[in-house]
């Protein structure tokens, strides 16, 4: 009796099988539900960074065919640098960045911070996009419990402030600039002869508001999403710092990924470095800073940066080759 209703049992099971396969049908219990993602970040579009998050988001939600569901955060989620990178670093969050304090919450990435050691574009991509890149990203993953899934940057820092336009190192005299709370921003900053006050973001426009500081530093790309030019009036394309960070990943969670698509998430972020990069190079430029910024009421000017060079090399980068060895000479020995 057991056995033919073992039988029966069976053919009901096999018959079963047969109608999914020739209807193409998973069983319910099979389909699964989309594994849910968030990436975090303190800006929403349309700063660069965030467009290329947003990007990298839909376009995993996409290629992943149902498996994930991934959700671009922008300010809302968690608004504090530090508050997504320990989020992802312990767990709690899939994916973030630090944006541009990440030479403060990985203070490797302080090397590309070094004022005018990063001389251009290229130069910047070469080194990230490769050996120096790849180095990094191992070291984060032993130290931090990060994977770090593509690097991008917000471009080349320029100097905005109330008081007058910098044509030349001695300008900077005495102007109270806020920085990134990062002791290379503010060395890179005194080094030039001006002040360094540093600060949070989310006390910038306050404090030149009421002459804590006469000015701060942005790239050309967030000077119009972050509404400076309502504080300001010069800005100064003095390139300063460049300013490398990364989208990283939760390592435990990268490990519970398969091959495949560990292998989806990397190629999908450097198309997504790609978006980033595109917006963030493409506008800064003398032409594009007058556009953006001389209707809002700024007077726009870029000087010759030979002498700002010079002074950085004299005064700023002793302090910095010798604590960084080998990563300081790769960058260095690689051009543009």
């Amino acid at each position: 009796m057991t056995i033919i209703s073992s039988r029966r049992t069976l053919l009901r099971a096999t018959g079963g099988l047969a109608g999914i396969l020739a209807t193409g049908r998973a069983p319910a219990f099979a389909q699964a539900a989309p594994k849910k993602m968030q990436i975090a970040h303190v800006n929403p579009v349309p700063e660069s960074g965030a467009i290329g998050m947003d990007w990298y988001a839909k376009a995993l939600t996409e290629r992943t065919n149902g498996e994930f569901d991934v959700t671009f955060h922008g300010g809302t989620l968690l608004t504090k640098e530090i508050d997504i990178t320990n989020a992802v670093k312990s767990g709690n969050l899939a994916m973030g960045t630090p944006a541009g304090a990440a030479g403060t919450l990985f203070p490797e990435m302080g090397v590309f911070l070094v004022g005018y050691l990063i001389s251009n574009y290229q130069q910047a991509y070469t080194i990230l996009n490769g050996k120096v890149g790849n180095d990094l990203d191992k070291l984060f993953q032993d130290k931090y419990g990060v994977k770090v899934l593509y690097y991008f940057d917000y471009g080349f820092r320029h100097v905005w402030n109330g008081k007058h336009p910098i044509n030349v190192p001695r300008d900077m005299r005495g102007l109270k600039i806020r920085t990134q709370p990062s002791k290379v921003f503010a060395d890179t900053v005194n080094s030039l002869g001006a002040v360094a006050v540093p600060m949070g973001w989310a006390e910038v426009i306050t404090a030149a508001q009421q002459g804590v500081i006469d000015g701060a530093d942005l790239p050309v790309v967030n000077m119009v999403p972050l509404k400076a030019y309502e504080v300001s009036k010069y800005y100064s394309l003095t390139g300063h710092n460049y300013g490398s960070t990364m989208v990283v990943m939760n390592l435990g969670v990268w490990n519970g990924l398969t091959p495949q698509q560990q292998k989806l998430f990397l190629e999908t972020g450097r198309e997504a470095q790609g978006v980033a990069r595109k917006v963030t190079e493409s506008v800064d430029t003398l032409a594009s800073a007058k556009e953006q910024l001389e209707s809002k009421g700024m007077i726009v000017n870029q000087p010759d940066l030979a002498p700002f060079i010079d002074v950085a090399k004299q005064k700023l980068w002793p302090m910095y080759e010798k604590n960084y060895g080998g990563l300081w000479e790769q960058i260095v020995a690689t051009k543009a």
